[in-house]
C-alpha cells in the first residue's frame, strides 16, 4: 500500500487535500481487495475532514474503524474526539481535545494548522453573531487566555473594555456591487436625454 501522496502532502503541509487523497486511496486499496486497515492513517484521515470542515465525512469514517484499531491507536481516538467536540460544537471543548494529547511529528503540524484554521472560523462567528460579548466567553471561543484573547480581537479592530471585561465587535463593512446591464442603462440614459430636451 503506497502512502506517499499522504506523505508528500503532509511535507507541503497541503493539509486541505489529505481528506480527498485518503479517499481516493482507500477506494482504490479496498477495490484492489487489500487488507489495510491496520496500516491506515486513521488519525490524518480524521484531522483531514475537520481541517476542511467535513464533520459528516469524518462521522461516517469513525463508524467504519474496526474496534481493534480504535483500541490499540489512541491517535486515532484522541482525533475523534477532536470530532466528538465539533459535532456538539464544544467550542472550547475543541481546543481541550487539542491540547489534550501528544500528537505525533506526522500529525502535529496539521494539527497546529487546523488549530488556527478553527481559531480564524470561531472569529468570524463571533464576527457575524455578536456585537458585544464578555472577554470570558470570547477566550472559550478562541481558545486563548483572556489576555490573549483580548489583544487578538483588539489587533483586529474591536473595541476591549478592561472595567466591563466587554468587547465591542468590529462590524466589517459590506461592499455590495451594483451590477447594471448595458440594456438597463441604455434606458436610463434615454430617459435622461428626453426629461432634459
Amino acid at each position: 500500500m503506497d502512502l506517499s501522496p499522504v506523505t508528500e502532502a503532509l511535507a507541503v503541509k497541503s493539509f486541505d487535500k489529505i481528506a480527498d487523497i485518503c479517499d481516493y486511496l482507500m477506494l482504490q486499496v479496498a477495490s484492489e481487495g487489500i487488507s489495510f486497515h491496520d496500516d491506515w492513517p486513521y488519525a490524518i484521515h480524521l484531522l483531514g475532514y475537520f481541517y476542511v470542515d467535513d464533520c459528516d465525512s469524518a462521522r461516517f469514517l469513525w463508524k467504519t474503524i474496526p474496534t481493534s484499531v480504535k483500541e490499540s491507536k489512541p491517535e486515532v481516538v484522541a482525533a475523534w474526539r477532536i470530532g466528538q467536540r465539533l459535532w456538539t460544537r464544544d467550542y472550547a471543548g475543541v481546543y481541550e481535545a487539542i491540547r489534550g494529547y501528544d500528537w505525533s511529528p506526522e500529525a502535529k503540524d496539521m494539527v497546529a494548522a487546523f488549530s488556527d484554521v478553527y481559531t480564524k472560523r470561531m472569529f468570524q462567528l463571533l464576527l457575524s453573531a455578536y456585537s458585544t460579548i464578555t472577554i470570558r466567553d470570547l477566550a472559550l471561543f478562541l481558545g486563548m487566555t483572556e489576555d490573549d484573547a483580548a489583544t487578538y480581537v483588539a489587533e483586529n479592530g474591536w473595541t476591549v473594555d478592561t472595567a466591563s471585561q466587554m468587547v465591542t465587535v468590529k462590524k466589517q463593512a459590506v461592499k455590495r456591487e451594483q451590477k447594471v446591464d448595458s440594456s438597463k442603462l441604455q434606458r436610463l440614459t434615454e430617459y435622461v436625454f428626453h426629461l432634459e430636451h
